[in-house]
């Protein structure tokens, strides 16, 4: 079965690499990660072959690992899509140590690597599918999709059969920069499973409401609407007002979760950033915009990286339709 919005349609243009018949490495990313903050990266292989595997308490049956998460979902898309995706690009973080038995009275500056144990409470990853690619504004974009799994969030102290929880997201990936394009239909924050099969019915879910088309439209959309600097930085400022705002006033304000820190990386990027830059009169296209939001996102934790994301592209909306007349996010441009 092949996933209609994957297709060959609407502009997307597809390299000749298309049939599923060959291994697709790593893509090259210039050095740049798609998420950075306290985050480091990790191969696949050293994964599955040197990391322990957490164990519900109860009946130290295993939870659903990080490689089965990777490697199921991109099986189901390579099937749903009849096209290759790449190699896994993989960020781990707070790592969750430990030791043999036999080890047990050792100094920590005396333990052998074979007598230590590992694994990362939190792991977000992506592949991308290079034979999917489409230029918007100016810049090439590649569809791609990934997640997140964080075992803080699930209760170890249970036993089998208790929600484990994952983040899933397809959507597209910038090459020049790689940040990540991604929009509500294509992402779910929180998919609560209790098996494999359960997760592979889930991410199916996902994939198949997602519109891409729709998205590239919005995506393009963005160019269209352009920002005085005074604009600009009425944003910037409301944005920042946003996070200290009392609950009674920001109840009446839509959502935005990006920190004071990120704002400013904002405003430095808008000066210096090569491709997203502000114009010479000090205007700027919220094009991008939206990419030094995304951009600034990248210095995110793993926990709230996609979260920010999706909704950096619901706020970049939000003010095209403010723009257009629309009250929802008119506070941000006041």
């Amino acid at each position: 079965m092949e996933l209609q919005i994957l297709n060959h349609q609407n502009g997307v243009h597809e390299t000749p690499q298309e049939a599923v018949a060959t291994v697709v490495t790593n893509p090259t990313d210039n050095g740049k990660s798609f998420i950075e903050a306290n985050t480091i990266s990790m191969n696949l292989s050293e994964i599955k072959h040197k990391h322990i595997l957490p164990v519900f308490s109860k009946d130290n049956t295993p939870l659903i690992s990080q490689v089965d998460f990777i490697e199921n979902t991109r099986d189901l898309v390579e099937e749903l899509s009849n096209r290759n995706s790449t190699f896994p690009s993989i960020r781990v973080s707070h790592p969750i140590k430990g030791r043999v038995f036999e080890a047990r009275n050792k100094k920590a500056s005396e333990l052998l690597e074979s007598e230590k144990t590992i694994y990362y409470e939190r792991m977000a990853w992506i592949s991308e599918i290079p034979a999917i690619t489409e230029n918007v504004n100016g810049q090439s974009l590649t569809m791609c999709f990934g997640g997140i799994k964080a075992y803080n969030l699930d209760n170890l102290n249970t036993k089998y059969g208790s929600a484990q929880h994952f983040k899933f997201f397809i959507g597209f990936k910038v090459k020049v920069c790689t940040n990540l394009c991604i929009w509500t239909d294509g992402f779910s924050h929180d998919v609560k499973v209790r098996s494999l099969e359960e997760l592979y019915t889930a991410i199916y879910d996902i994939v198949n409401k997602y519109n891409y088309s729709r998205h590239l439209e919005l995506l393009s959309k963005f160019s269209d609407y352009e920002l005085s600097e005074r604009e600009f930085a009425t944003i910037l400022g409301r944005a920042r007002m946003y996070n200290h705002l009392p609950k009674e006033l920001k109840k009446d304000v839509p959502n935005l979760l990006i920190t004071d820190s990120q704002i400013s990386s904002m405003t430095r990027e808008y000066y210096k950033d090569d491709s997203f830059r502000r114009n010479p009169d000090g205007s700027i296209n919220l094009w991008n915009v939206y990419n030094l939001l995304t951009g600034s996102i990248k210095s995110s934790y793993i926990d709230t990286f996609l979260d920010k994301n999706a909704n950096a592209f619901t706020f970049t909306k939000g003010i095209a339709d403010a723009l257009d007349g629309n009250d929802e996010y008119a506070w941000f441009l006041n």
